[in-house]
């Protein structure tokens, strides 16, 4: 289920700070924040059914099915060639399915051509017209549909106050920064107050700094509006950051859905372990059922593995263990009973400023990362290249994966 739009609120506060002191102006109060949903307000807004497109036999979208719900933020993430975009194309209608349905509100839309469509989408590069101004920009579409002049004022009067270009207006696209330029092109989007928006790499044009502070905006923008939104994304913390929930895709089918921490914390597959993050993954066999856990022999580890009691392992059945890097520890000395460990050699040391990843070999040459915060590397005795260190981690720790 989609998370509360008031989860958000602290990055919000934070977000608000950062703005003002980098010299830019915050999303105005101007359209009320839609209160957070319980499950029971949650109202199916698109379908996905059985939705398949091949290309010369070949299929880029598998027999998918999806339900995307009221007001939600959902991202399709995944490498590429995975069929995000033909997804995407479909939604739009710029693709015709080869068999399912695009049911959007109750209307089948699979053979609607796109102009008929309460669909909107935002393109990577913004598609803005470069001799329109940004209020030009944002009406063209209103125009388009022949609306009443004083409602089209109106509407991009509105669209200017939400994403706070107002003092904007009269300016053309090349005067703009690449953040005010994404602002416009997401304010000409919601002008027509289409029933879904459709996202297509939208931080993809702007640098790593501008890209942090735009996610939280937009995430924003789009959760004043209310609207519902799909996005098409490679990059894992984009659409973790700014989607309630993911749907990674690979070779056309959907491989997990679910919420962020959901997908991170409990992988259901290999793919989805090794796609979000980084993991180290171990081979493994039962050995072992005991009441607090399940032992597994790991070719890599010299010590038995101990993993939760309620992992579903079958004997004889090899399975993979996932380990997220920041969830092992560096003991000093052997852990208490029921800890897993491991020792091996520190190869690499990568710092990232507030962290570094430990890359260390073990002693039947597999290699694991270990992260550690850079206030307890600078230590006195702290291990350093070269140096031999124990590995430590609980049972609770490992995600064990049969696909």
């Amino acid at each position: 289920m989609p998370r509360a739009a008031g989860n958000r609120r602290t990055a919000m506060v934070r977000l608000h700070h950062d703005l003002i002191s980098a010299g830019e102006h915050p999303v105005n109060d101007v359209i009320p924040r839609p209160q957070a949903k319980t499950p029971k307000a949650l109202t199916p807004l698109l379908e996905i059914r059985n939705l398949t497109k091949s290309f010369d036999g070949q299929h880029a979208v598998d027999d998918v099915n999806l339900t995307i719900y009221k007001g939600e933020i959902f991202a399709l993430l995944g490498a590429s060639g995975c069929g995000k975009s033909t997804l995407l194309r479909m939604l739009a209608g710029f693709e015709q399915p080869t068999a399912g349905q695009i049911v959007l509100d109750g209307v089948d839309l699979a053979r609607v051509p796109p102009y008929q469509r309460p669909i909107n989408m935002m393109f990577q590069s913004y598609a803005l017209f470069p001799h329109m101004t940004v209020e030009q920009n944002i009406a063209f579409g209103l125009k388009q549909d022949k609306l009443p002049k004083a409602e089209i004022t109106s509407r991009v009067q509105e669209m200017l106050a939400l994403v706070h270009m107002q003092e904007f207006a009269k300016r053309k696209p090349h005067q703009l920064s690449g953040g005010q330029r994404q602002r416009v092109a997401l304010a000409r989007s919601l002008a027509k107050r289409p029933k879904l928006l459709l996202l297509d790499e939208p931080m993809g044009a702007l640098d790593k700094k501008l890209r942090d502070r735009m996610q939280l905006e937009v995430v924003d923008i789009l959760e004043r509006v209310g609207v519902t939104c799909v996005m098409v994304t490679h990059d894992q913390e984009e659409a973790m950051t700014m989607a309630g929930r993911i749907a990674i895709m690979n070779r056309g089918k959907f491989v997990q859905i679910g919420e962020p921490e959901e997908i991170y914390e409990h992988p259901t597959t290999r793919y989805s372990a090794e796609f979000i993050g980084s993991v180290n993954v171990f081979e493994g066999l039962v050995k072992e059922r005991q009441e607090d856990g399940l032992v597994l022999d790991s070719p890599g580890l010299t010590h038995p593995l101990k993993v939760d009691p309620d992992a579903s392992v079958v004997d004889n059945v090899p399975v993979w263990v996932a380990l997220r890097p920041e969830k092992i520890m560096l003991c000093e000395d052997p852990p208490a009973d029921g800890y897993n460990f491991a020792v091996g050699e520190v190869i690499y040391i990568a710092y990232l400023g507030d962290l570094s990843i430990y890359h260390v070999r073990l002693k039947s040459g597999q290699m694991l990362s270990a992260q550690l915060q850079n206030e307890h590397r600078y230590r006195k005795g702290a291990p350093t290249w070269g140096d031999e260190v124990r590995l430590c981690w609980d049972a609770d720790s490992c995600v064990v994966l049969t696909v």
